[in-house]
């Protein structure tokens, strides 16, 4: 595929965000000085801020661009969803979901400090509820816990030509909706806390 003349690869956008949105502000503060380690980082409940090449790696295949609406399921710390702020500039919006109702006052307050207001928020998963299909259809949707199988519920919250990051059975999956069509891609191997389905 031909770039076209003046616009930005995905990639070169990726490593801005990263290194515009610090991780450290979304970890425990005990952990802050841990935040340039190339690791998992536990921030309570079970549950981790993921390795920071693995979040690089899934926000190149999420190609998200500006004005996008994206999803971003297991929000957990915050920080996907600040560097996914950052990705869809001042048009796009960005919805995180959390599960752990501990972990929603920091990451929302890490967030409220690093990303402009109104341009992306969190809030606790609804109970029996996967993602947000009432705030449906998605241009991109991210999913930051690992599934045992694809939820089919997440690719009808795409819209079309929408785009789904998703580790399932270890490995990071790539879907593509078009029409009644999914396109799926596999792009190598990764553990993650479990998706918990049904959120109650």
């Amino acid at each position: 595929m031909q770039e076209l003349p003046g616009r930005p690869r995905p990639a070169d956008r990726v490593a801005r965000a990263m290194r515009a949105v610090p991780r450290a502000r979304f970890l425990p503060a005990p952990l802050r000085h841990r935040a340039g380690e190339d690791a998992p980082l536990p921030i309570g409940e079970g549950q981790t801020n993921s390795q920071p090449t693995t979040v690089e790696t899934m926000l190149r295949l999420l190609d998200v661009r500006e004005g996008h609406r994206v999803l971003d399921l297991g929000a957990g710390s915050g920080w996907t969803t600040a560097l996914l702020a950052h990705l869809v500039g001042p048009e796009g919006e960005v919805l995180g979901i959390e599960r752990q109702q501990r972990l929603l006052d920091p990451a929302r307050t890490a967030l409220a400090e690093t990303v402009p207001e109104g341009r992306a928020r969190i809030r606790a998963a609804r109970p029996g509820v996967l993602g947000a299909p009432e705030d449906a259809p998605f241009d991109r949707i991210l999913v930051s816990a690992g599934a045992g199988r694809l939820p089919p519920t997440l690719p009808a919250q795409l819209g079309e030509d929408g785009i789904l990051v998703i580790p399932v059975a270890q490995q990071m999956r790539r879907i593509t909706r078009r029409g009644d069509t999914l396109e799926e891609t596999v792009h190598g191997a990764y553990l993650f806390v479990p998706l918990i389905e049904d959120p109650s």
